[in-house]
């Protein structure tokens, strides 16, 4: 699934990406869970060096959320975020059984679409 702004490919090269896959518990907070995943998505638009996201959940609460930034700095602003954290200690608290957060840095981007590239 694709969600929020996503840059052309070209713009992500020399961007970073910050990687989260998590595993939710089996609660009845979905939807709590939704929408602050939500707000966090719209939080995260408005900030400074934010470049777009991907995110996807498997059935099982297994799930892939990738965010794209401008620098470091503006990865650091995001973790910084007051709001932000309150969210990520609530995570903790209650919606999730482990997670995991890498922070990458995008050297090459390529992409290809059918719909787009039907004559190649």
């Amino acid at each position: 699934m694709d969600k929020g702004k996503n840059k052309d490919k070209n713009e992500l090269q020399s961007a970073y990406a910050v990687i989260f896959t998590a595993q939710r518990t089996h609660d009845d907070t979905q939807e709590a869970y939704a929408i602050a995943a939500k707000r966090m998505e719209e939080l995260a638009q408005t900030m400074p060096g934010y470049l777009g996201l991907v995110s996807t959940r498997d059935e099982n609460g297994f799930g892939i959320t990738i965010s794209y930034w401008e620098s470091e700095d503006a990865i650091k602003a995001w973790r910084d975020n007051l709001e932000h954290s309150a969210v990520r200690e609530r995570g903790r608290d209650e919606w999730y059984l482990n997670y995991n957060l890498q922070v990458a840095k995008i050297e090459r981007s390529y992409a290809w679409n059918k719909l787009e590239n039907n004559n190649e």
